[in-house]
């Protein structure tokens, strides 16, 4: 069920799904994040690079924005304060990277649930079945989590995408 967004997250969210389809019509999986600073400022954008991308299977959207992040050079003390817009909820993998590289507030589209329903995931793909909030809940330091939002918007990158194939 959707979570209330106030109007600047929610044009956030809507630029990662943007993002998304991006990234899906340059021939990778239709998946982005934004990493946004308190004021407002984009500090980093991240697609997926599993597919045309040539990143292979850890090339996903978050762990790319905090790469650009940390690559960057940005201070934690900046990044606790920042918020990562993800298209999708981000996965165990992810949810950790968020926690380590610093970024202190994570703002998602689609469930989990909702991507592996879109992906007809069978039990060999379908990943850890950690949520983004376990994973967080159990961080030594918080990181708010908000979602799923907009999910009927979140789902538009993937409609058609998971049924040619690409996976």
């Amino acid at each position: 069920m959707d979570q209330p967004l106030a109007e600047p997250d929610a044009a956030r969210l809507r630029h990662a799904f943007a993002l998304a389809m991006q990234a899906r019509q340059r021939g990778d999986r239709p998946f982005s994040a934004v990493i946004v600073a308190e004021d407002g400022a984009i500090l980093a954008e991240g697609l997926s690079t599993q597919g045309a991308g040539g990143g292979g299977t850890l090339a996903h959207s978050e762990m790319n924005a905090c790469q650009a992040v940390i690559a960057a050079k940005v201070p934690r003390e900046r990044l606790r304060r920042a918020t990562i817009y993800s298209s999708g909820e981000p996965c165990a993998m992810c949810s950790a990277a968020i926690f380590y590289t610093g970024v202190g507030r994570v703002v998602y589209g689609l469930s989990a649930a909702a991507i592996l329903h879109l992906r007809n995931a069978q039990p060999h793909t379908a990943g850890l079945s950690l949520s983004c909030r376990a994973v967080l809940d159990s961080a030594a330091e918080k990181v708010e989590v908000v979602g799923p939002c907009l999910e009927a918007e979140g789902a538009a990158p993937h409609q058609g995408y998971w049924v040619t194939g690409a996976a």
